[in-house]
C-alpha cells in the first residue's frame, strides 16, 4: 500500500467548487465517451450516513476494452471496466476504484475541502487509521504544472485564462499566495496492488497517473467557470441527470441504467479502512498515451519509467513464453473522478536462448491501429 496526500488549490470558494465539481465531472465524462466506450452511470441517488449525514451515492463503470491494442484484446475479457463508487458528503467525499480484470488492485481516496491555500497539515489527523501513517505531501499547481501534450488546450491554459463573469485570472506565478478567494482540495490517496514482486513499482506508477488526472480535472473545473458559476444546486443536478442519460446512450446502454432509489441503503455503505475520493474525471483513453510526457516536462523520479520483469523458464516441449505489459491511465460521481486502472495482458512470444527479460514501457501505443501486432 502506498499513501500520498495531494493538495490542489483553486481560485474559488468551497461552496462555489461544489457546483463546479459536479459540472466538470458530467461534462468531462460526456466528452470522453463514444459508442460502446466511456462512462456508464449505474446508480446516482441520495444516501444518508449515520456519521456524515445526508449525501449522494454514485456508482459508475468506465469501459476500456476497445481502447486496448489488438494483441491485448485477445486475452483481456471483452467486458473490461473500472468500477467507481463515490459517497459525497460535501465538503467530505469518499471514492473507491476497483478493476474487473485485476481483483488485487484498488484506489481509495478520501477528500476534504477547506477555504485556505493548502496550509492545514493536520486535516486528516482525525482518522486514527491514517493519522500515524507515513505519507508524501504533493502540491499540484493547476496553472504551472505541465500536463500531457495531447490534453493541452489553449482555452484551458490558466496562465492566460481570465473569467469574464468572476474577473478571476490570469493566474500569475505564485498566485496561491495572493489569490482571493482561494480554497484547497485535500486528497488522501491510497493505492494497493497486492502482487508480490510488483507491488512497489506498480503503486508508484499508478500515483503518477493519479496526479495527472487530478491536475487535468481541476484545470477544467476553473477553465469552465463561466459555464457553471450562475447555476444553483438544483440546476447542476438536472444538468448532471441530462448528461448522464445522453452519455449512457452514447456508450450503448438502452435505456440509460440510472437507478434512483431502488437499491437498499445498506448496500451502499462506504468501505471501511482507508477512504477515497477524487472528484475528477475518469479518462477512457489509453494509459500509455495519457502519460506520454513532453521531453521538457519535469518529472519526479520516484517511480520507474519502465518496468522490466523476468520471463518464466520455458517448459520442456514449449515453444512460447509469456510477458506482462503494465499500462496506467487516467476518472467521480457525487465526488469527482477520472482514474482508470492498470491493464495487465499476456501475450505469446518466441523463445530466445538464455535468460530473458521483457522491458515494459509506459509509453506504449494505445490506439489499436498503431499498436504492435
Amino acid at each position: 500500500m502506498l499513501l500520498k496526500e495531494y493538495r490542489i488549490c483553486m481560485p474559488l470558494t468551497v461552496e462555489e467548487y461544489r457546483i463546479g465539481q459536479l459540472y466538470m465531472i458530467s461534462k468531462h465524462s460526456h466528452e470522453q465517451s463514444e459508442r460502446g466506450e466511456g462512462v456508464e452511470v449505474v446508480q446516482n441517488e441520495p444516501y444518508e450516513d449515520p456519521t456524515h449525514g445526508q449525501g449522494q451515492f454514485t456508482e459508475k463503470r468506465v469501459y476500456l476494452n476497445s481502447k486496448l491494442p489488438s494483441w491485448a484484446r485477445a486475452v483481456v475479457p471483452k467486458i473490461f471496466y473500472v468500477t467507481e463508487k463515490a459517497w459525497n458528503y460535501y465538503p467530505y467525499t469518499v471514492t473507491e476504484y476497483t478493476c474487473s480484470f485485476l481483483p488485487k488492485f484498488s484506489i481509495h481516496i478520501e477528500t476534504k475541502y477547506e477555504d485556505n491555500k493548502g496550509c492545514n497539515d493536520h486535516i486528516f489527523d482525525t482518522d486514527t487509521e491514517t493519522k500515524d501513517q507515513e505519507r508524501e505531501v504533493c502540491f499540484v499547481d493547476i496553472a504551472y504544472d505541465e500536463i500531457p501534450e495531447r490534453y493541452y488546450k489553449e482555452s484551458e491554459d490558466l496562465r492566460y485564462f481570465r473569467s469574464e463573469k468572476t474577473s478571476r485570472g490570469v493566474l500569475q506565478e505564485g498566485w496561491r499566495d495572493s489569490q482571493e478567494p482561494i480554497m484547497c482540495s485535500y486528497k488522501l490517496v491510497t493505492v494497493k496492488f497486492e502482487v508480490w514482486g510488483l507491488q512497489t513499482r506498480v503503486e508508484q506508477f499508478v500515483h503518477k497517473v493519479v496526479r495527472d488526472v487530478l491536475l487535468l480535472g481541476h484545470r477544467q473545473a476553473f477553465a469552465w467557470v463561466d459555464e457553471w458559476i450562475d447555476m444553483t444546486m438544483d440546476e447542476v443536478r438536472e444538468f448532471e441527470r441530462t448528461i448522464q442519460a445522453e452519455t449512457n446512450q452514447i456508450i450503448g446502454v438502452f435505456p440509460p441504467s440510472i437507478s434512483i432509489g431502488e437499491t437498499p441503503l445498506s448496500s451502499l455503505a462506504p468501505p471501511t479502512g482507508p477512504a477515497s475520493a477524487p472528484s475528477t474525471p475518469l479518462c477512457t483513453d489509453a494509459p500509455s498515451e495519457f502519460l506520454s510526457v513532453p521531453k521538457d516536462r519535469p518529472r519526479k523520479k520516484s517511480a520507474p519509467e519502465t518496468i522490466t520483469l523476468p520471463l518464466p523458464l520455458p517448459q520442456p516441449g514449449s515453444s512460447s513464453s509469456s510477458s506482462v505489459l503494465l499500462q496506467g491511465s487516467g476518472g467521480a460521481g457525487g465526488a469527482s473522478s477520472s482514474l482508470a486502472p492498470i491493464a495487465i495482458a499476456t501475450t505469446a512470444a518466441p523463445l530466445t536462448p538464455g535468460p530473458a527479460t521483457a522491458p515494459i514501457l509506459n509509453h506504449a501505443p494505445w490506439n489499436s491501429d498503431d499498436a504492435i501486432e
